[in-house]
C-alpha cells in the first residue's frame, strides 16, 4: 500500500483529542509517535499543533520508516525518525527533548499496519501463500516458522487460548506441532483441519493473531511503553492508544485506570498503605470507536479503540 492510498484510523478523533481546543499555533510543542507507520497521524498532528511543533517518530520496520521519511520530509528537521519499537521510547525521547521538560502528547497506534498485512511476503495472512514470517522488523528475532519449532502442545496451547482467545486450542496446536508449518497456507490448512465453525471470520484468523503477539512480545511491549509513555510526558501532556483487540484495550484501560487513582490498596485494607497517587486523569469516560462511515471505507478500522489520558 502506497503512502498516498493509506488512510489513518480514527484520524479525526485522534486530532481532536490529542490537539484539543483552544490550542496555541504559535507555541513550541513536541510530540511522540511511537507508531508511525507510513506517517498519517503524524503529519496530522504536526498540522494541528502549529509550525512550532516537533516530533519524534519512531518504528521497527525499515520499509514503513523509509515511506514515512518521505511523507514528513516536508517538515524538515522538525522530524527526527528512529528505528526502535515504542517500549524503547526513553532514549530517543530524552534525545529528542534535550532537556525540556516533556513532550506535549504521545500517541501509539497499537497492531500490524495494512502496508504489511497487504505485503504477502511478510506472512502475516493466510489470504496469500508466503514464507510463514510476520516479524515486525524482519531482521532480528525468530520467524513465526522459527518459533513454532521450540513450541510444545502446552506452550502453543497457552499463546492460543491467551493471545488468540481460541477456544479449540488444543486442537489447533497439536495440528500445528505436526505439520511445523513453513509458509502461511500450511498454517492455515494445520487450523483447517481441526474444523471450520460457523462463523463469519476465517477460522486461522485468531491463530494467526495470537501466533503474530507472541512472536513480536507485543503485549509484553505496551506494558513496558506505558509507563515510560508517562514519564516522558509533560504536565498537561496526552497520551492517546489506539488497540485493535480486546487484550491490548484491557491493558490499556486498567493503566489508565490505575494511574487515575489515588490508592490501589486492596478493598479490605481498612486504610491506605500504597501511597499511590494519581498522575493521569481519563480525558474520555470510554474509548472512542470509528464511525459507521469510517468503518465502511475502511473496514479494518472496526475493531479500533481510542483511550486518551492526561498527565496530572
Amino acid at each position: 500500500m502506497s503512502a498516498a492510498l493509506h488512510v489513518p484510523v480514527l484520524l479525526d478523533e485522534v486530532v481532536r483529542e490529542m490537539v484539543p481546543e483552544p490550542w496555541d499555533r504559535d507555541k513550541e510543542s513536541f510530540w511522540l509517535d511511537g507508531t508511525l507507520g507510513l506517517g498519517g497521524h503524524a503529519t496530522a498532528i504536526l498540522m494541528a499543533a502549529g509550525p512550532k511543533a516537533g516530533l519524534l517518530g519512531l518504528g521497527k520496520d525499515g520499509e514503513a520508516r523509509a515511506q514515512a521519511g518521505q511523507v514528513l520530509q516536508k517538515f524538515g528537521t522538525r522530524v527526527r525518525i528512529a528505528a526502535c519499537g515504542f517500549e524503547d521510547m526513553h532514549g530517543p525521547g530524552r534525545d529528542f527533548l534535550q532537556g525540556r521538560e516533556g513532550f506535549d502528547g504521545i500517541l501509539l497506534d497499537l497492531g500490524v499496519s495494512s502496508m504489511q498485512l497487504d505485503n504477502p511476503a511478510r506472512g502475516f495472512s493466510f489470504r496469500a501463500d508466503a514464507p510463514l514470517d510476520m516479524r515486525l522488523d524482519p531482521g532480528s528475532g525468530l520467524s513465526a516458522a522459527d518459533w513454532i519449532k521450540g513450541q510444545d502442545e502446552a506452550s502453543l496451547k497457552a499463546v492460543l487460548r491467551d493471545y488468540g482467545e481460541e477456544p479449540r486450542a488444543s486442537a489447533i496446536a497439536r495440528s500445528i506441532l505436526r505439520a511445523q508449518p513453513k509458509t502461511t497456507l500450511e498454517l492455515a490448512h494445520a487450523v483447517l483441519k481441526v474444523g471450520w465453525p460457523h462463523k463469519e471470520t476465517h477460522p486461522a484468523t485468531k491463530t494467526f493473531q495470537a501466533i503474530r503477539i507472541a512472536v513480536n512480545g507485543e503485549l509484553d511491549a505496551l506494558k513496558a511503553a506505558l509507563p515510560r509513555a508517562l514519564g516522558l510526558l509533560k504536565s498537561g501532556g496526552r497520551l492517546g492508544v489506539i488497540s485493535f483487540h480486546s487484550l491490548e484495550d484491557r491493558i490499556v484501560k486498567n493503566y489508565v485506570a490505575e494511574q487515575s487513582t489515588d490508592c490501589i490498596c486492596p478493598p479490605s485494607f481498612p486504610e491506605c498503605r500504597c501511597g499511590h497517587k494519581a498522575a493521569l486523569r481519563k480525558v474520555l469516560r470510554k474509548a472512542l470507536a470509528p464511525s459507521d462511515d469510517e468503518i465502511a471505507r475502511n473496514p479494518r478500522s472496526r475493531s479500533a479503540k481510542l483511550r486518551v489520558a492526561e498527565k496530572l
